[in-house]
């Protein structure tokens, strides 16, 4: 069997920083060619980076959450540009600004087809939620790592709020051996 580790990808790093002071966001989206700023739509003002491609959501009280960015060095580097893009339009931003991963979310595949009314019945409920009827995937909330994996039936698995790579793979390690020693995976 190929270890499913080696399956993990990263789907989406979520990560926030500031810059300390509050942004006139009309007068940044007329300044800063690419940007969307709809406030009836949505609170804060979205520039989007191509390469990395990510989304920075700039909010009015200087707050920035970037989104959609597959790793943290792509994080990084979505953020500095965005930092660039600000100080070329005269605003102030510290050289380095602390930047705080807040979610990582990660596929992987388990390499078999899952019982996912066997493995609520086996792992318990009291870290299991299975509705079927709502929602096709088993949630699976997990206290080390703490993060929370939804299961699907064809072994397909979505791991979602670790801090760093690593949390998927434990918490892939950890959902592989609960599951073999209960003898529901092949």
């Amino acid at each position: 069997m190929v270890d499913p580790k080696e399956s993990i990808d990263i789907e989406n790093v979520v990560a926030s920083t500031g810059i300390g002071q509050e942004l006139d966001l009309e007068s940044v989206a007329m300044d800063l060619e690419g940007a969307d700023y709809d406030p009836e739509q949505f609170p804060g003002l979205v520039y989007r980076t191509q390469d990395p491609k990510s989304a920075a959501l700039i909010f009015r009280s200087g707050k920035i959450v970037c989104t959609g960015a597959k790793s943290t060095d792509d994080v990084h580097q979505s953020l500095r540009i965005v930092f660039d893009k600000l100080r070329d339009l005269n605003i102030q931003v510290d050289d380095d600004p602390e930047i705080v991963v807040q979610n990582i979310v990660s596929s992987a595949d388990l390499g078999s087809s899952l019982n996912l009314n066997a493995i609520a019945i086996g792992l318990g409920l009291e870290n299991i939620e299975y509705e079927p009827e709502q929602f096709p995937g088993l949630v699976y909330r997990l206290d080390e790592p703490d993060v929370v994996a939804l299961l699907f039936g064809s072994g397909k698995l979505v791991v979602t709020g670790g801090k760093r790579k690593e949390d998927a793979e434990e918490a892939v390690d950890t959902i592989v051996e609960r599951l073999s020693d209960l003898g529901l995976l092949d």
